[in-house]
């Protein structure tokens, strides 16, 4: 009796594993299928950049504090633009990979979270909320150690907090 109680509680944690898993690799791919498309509608050049992000500062309802932080971002634009490009395509490539994602899906739950703020009364509030909470599952989770790198990695270091 004791082992099927066991191979039930193996069986629901590869479940919920193969479900981490899912989650890990949808992320990965919204972030970079963005990455495409607002290269596509040349957003991460300097004027492509700096429209929505003082569309974000007169129209939306963030706090003052972080529409200062918009402002600064806009007034160094041939900075920030890139700097969101790279940001979102390696973090979505490595959401992918399963590579270092505990950290990674934490960073993706941070920037996931400043657009989120930064939206607040200009879009729906739950089309980024989902995505940065299922993020912040991702970081608490392991979910690289199914179909990712990281089951390599912690075949030598199974108790490392990067994977």
């Amino acid at each position: 009796m004791q082992q099927n109680a066991s191979s039930v509680g193996e069986a629901n944690q590869q479940s919920a594993a193969i479900g981490l898993a899912i989650v890990r690799l949808t992320i990965g791919a919204e972030l970079v299928s963005v990455f495409f498309e607002n290269l596509g509608k040349g957003l991460y050049s300097v004027a492509g950049y700096v429209g929505p992000v003082n569309y974000y500062i007169q129209h939306g309802h963030s706090p003052a504090l972080w529409k200062g932080v918009l402002a600064m971002a806009a007034s160094h634009a041939s900075i920030a633009a890139p700097l969101q490009a790279v940001t979102e395509l390696s973090l979505g490539i490595l959401l992918v990979l399963g590579l270092f994602t505990r950290p990674v899906a934490f960073v993706a739950f941070a920037w996931l979270t400043s657009l989120w703020v930064t939206e607040w009364g200009t879009s729906w509030t739950w089309e980024l909320l989902v995505p940065l909470m299922a993020a912040l599952a991702l970081s608490i989770g392991r979910a690289g150690r199914t179909w990712g790198v990281d089951s390599f990695l912690a075949r030598k270091n199974p108790s490392s907090p990067l994977w």
